[in-house]
């Protein structure tokens, strides 16, 4: 109970509540069980348990709004109590893993202790988000959302490896408990000393952000922020309405360049090409002047069978396709079923439509709009794909990161909170802007200092406009990504190698 209590209170930490000061005593104190059961020379198996308890009260407490997704179809609920314990529970065993291989490494003094327990979770938080489709949802990093001058660290070394340092961070008050000399105190010291520079660094991008020069756009980018229902995806909804909606919202502007934003997958009952067949309700709104990037499901006949994507598609004013991109990184369950064949007999299927799985597109590219007056290259990313630090991107030559999602899937949770923190760090690590477009969400601007400056919350329906922006070079990590976070954990290595050798000396 203890170990599912520590690890319900770590939530806190999290967005929306952003408690960050508990994890300095929810990890302190479960380092400290550890290390203390590790000296009465417990049955190292029984570890695994404990790491599995601990993530069990994490998971659980941040990631309950998974099962709201199965609330809108009569055909799911069954699986609520399931999805609740059986998700958490398999996300916890990274957590099992981590504290096992903590017993069977055992370190002889504390200080290599305190480098190994570090190190190990940070190696098994980067295998989560990595292993089958990864899932990097809730690292402990993103306790630092709210502490954007400390947060700027990440353009340098990434949120994997700020990850690994606030893991070390905030269990570092447990060596002042188990101290046995001054070297504890010394190395205290040092990550607080380490933190104060990481602030003083942030400063100074903030100073020279400030001072860079604005560049005025010579077109806007308008970011649409819709509720239309979840529904829509089960009641065969016409798509007239939503349609309709969504340009009421945009309200475009008859003699001004745009780019219109909208949402992902928000006509789930029209394709890619069928759009074209509305396009009277464009017609005396939409002109020459306005480009439409939309989130619309596409169809592709391969060896005579269907194949779906989920799709970032870009339209002129008359409703032709300029360019598309289909999402590579789909959601189990949600967008494709798992061993589908074996599981489509047991009645399963995908929860966001109710033909089959989506398929995974080929390569994600950067996106080059060339048409008419408007010149740019994005990045297109599809709700969850932001999620994945490192990995969404090989190339920076590209003006913004565009990212469209669907978030009605979490319903009145935290979720659709915890979701859009993810822009923020993606923009740091890129150095570059992210304009978010979101059905049922948040919808915003974020620059690369990870300060938003527009934005439309939850439950409301506008638009905010991207007229200027300030460019700064590429980062350190756009350039290198997670090459960075192995040097430091051979450095964390180094150090558990050196405490060890110090002791026996």
């Amino acid at each position: 109970m203890l170990l599912i209590l520590l690890g319900a209170l770590t939530s806190l930490s999290l967005p929306p509540f952003n408690y960050v000061i508990i994890n300095f005593f929810t990890l302190s104190l479960f380092y400290i069980f550890l290390v203390k059961k590790l000296k009465t020379n417990e049955n190292k198996k029984i570890f695994f348990l404990y790491g599995w308890l601990f993530g069990l009260g994490y998971f659980v407490s941040n990631l309950y709004w998974i099962s709201i997704s199965l609330t809108f179809d009569d055909n799911f609920k069954f699986l609520i109590p399931v999805t609740i314990i059986l998700i958490p529970g398999l996300l916890s065993l990274f957590y099992s893993l981590a504290t096992y291989f903590f017993a069977i490494l055992k370190p002889k003094n504390n200080l290599s202790s305190f480098f190994s327990f570090s190190v190990i979770f940070a190696i098994i938080e980067f295998l989560r988000g990595s292993i089958l489709s990864g899932f990097p949802w809730n690292l402990i990093v993103y306790s630092f959302s709210n502490h954007l001058e400390i947060l700027n660290i990440i353009s340098i070394i990434g949120t994997y490896s700020f990850n690994l340092f606030c893991i070390s961070l905030f269990t570092s008050p447990a060596l002042l408990i188990l101290k046995k000399g001054k070297k504890e105190f010394g190395v205290l010291i040092t990550f607080f000393i380490i933190m104060v520079s990481f602030y003083f660094f942030g400063t100074q991008n903030f100073k020279k952000f400030n001072e860079k020069k604005i560049i005025k756009h010579d077109f806007k980018i308008r970011i649409v922020n819709s509720n239309i229902s979840i529904s829509r995806f089960y009641n065969d909804i016409d798509p007239v309405s939503g349609i309709e909606e969504l340009i009421n919202i945009s309200s475009p502007p008859q003699d001004e360049k745009v780019i219109f934003i909208w949402p992902e997958s928000i006509f789930p009952g029209v394709s890619q090409k069928e759009l074209i067949e509305y396009k009277q309700l464009f017609e005396n709104k939409f002109n020459e002047n306005h480009l439409l990037v939309v989130g619309i499901n596409s169809k592709l006949n391969v060896n005579q069978a269907t194949r779906y994507y989920n799709s970032f598609s870009i339209y002129d004013h008359n409703l032709n396709l300029i360019n598309s991109y289909n999402k590579i990184n789909l959601v189990p369950f949600g967008e494709f079923l798992p061993l589908e064949k074996i599981l489509k007999k047991l009645g399963l299927k995908t929860i966001t439509n109710n033909y089959q799985s989506y398929s995974k597109g080929k390569k994600r590219e950067i996106i080059e709009i060339n048409q008419g007056d408007f010149s740019l290259k994005v990045l297109p990313l599809i709700c969850y794909e932001i999620i994945y630090s490192g990995k969404i991107f090989k190339d920076s030559n590209f003006n913004f990161i565009i990212n469209i999602s669907e978030d009605g899937w979490f319903g009145q949770s935290i979720g659709p909170h915890q979701h859009f923190i993810h822009s923020i760090y993606r923009a740091i690590e890129s150095g570059k802007y992210v304009l978010r477009s979101s059905n049922n969400g948040i919808s915003a601007i974020v620059n690369p200092l990870g300060i938003v400056e527009k934005k439309i919350s939850i439950n409301q329906s506008g638009y905010v406009d991207f007229t200027e922006s300030k460019k700064i070079k590429s980062t350190l990590f756009s350039q290198y990504g997670n090459k960075i976070f192995i040097l430091i954990i051979l450095l964390y290595i180094f150090l558990i190698f050196s405490f060890n050798r110090i002791k026996n000396e």
